[in-house]
């Protein structure tokens, strides 16, 4: 997947950013919904299922433009870490009803244990996912995220997650 995720994180918050935000301030704060969620993937590396991850996240509750702040942390079922914080993009704009699309872009660091190297502790983790949004404020996405360390060593090979994630407001 090398870059693709974190360039839609780009071009669709940034695009978003300029249409919606600028008028009124391109990165003026805004109130956004905090959220704890928990998120069960399936663990990819070079193409091979490796097992399984859970993943913790919190969105804080202002945004800046487009940005809502988000922090994380993973662990697999070989031991493997991963904590990060970035930023999150949400549209409620381009699929109907209560459907939304995300994408986030995270730098963090990775402790690789059992799980595979890839390439130092320096882990980008960006994602792409689709979802629903109830009435209460809970929201159930489907993700796919890479993790990489953007070419910034000499090995890169990516790490891959499907996953479903189930975030409650707070």
């Amino acid at each position: 997947m090398d870059g693709t995720l974190a360039a839609i994180f780009v071009i669709t918050s940034l695009t978003d950013m300029a249409l919606t935000d600028c008028p009124t301030g391109c990165l003026a704060p805004s109130d956004a919904p905090a959220r704890l969620s928990f998120q069960l993937g399936d663990v990819r590396f070079n193409e091979d299922r490796i097992g399984q991850e859970l993943y913790v996240g919190y969105d804080m509750g202002q945004k800046y433009g487009p940005f809502q702040t988000t922090i994380g942390a993973s662990v697999t079922d070989e031991g493997a870490g991963w904590i990060g914080a970035g930023g999150k993009w949400t549209s409620t704009d381009i699929l109907p009803g209560p459907f939304f699309i995300e994408s986030t872009l995270m730098p963090g660091i990775y402790f690789q244990s059992d799980g595979p190297d890839l390439g130092g502790s320096l882990q980008f983790r960006s994602s792409l996912g689709a979802g629903i949004a109830f009435d209460n404020g809970a929201t159930v996405t489907v993700a796919y995220d890479h993790r990489s360390n953007a070419d910034t060593d000499v090995t890169n090979p990516g790490l891959e997650v499907l996953s479903i994630r189930y975030a409650m407001p707070l």
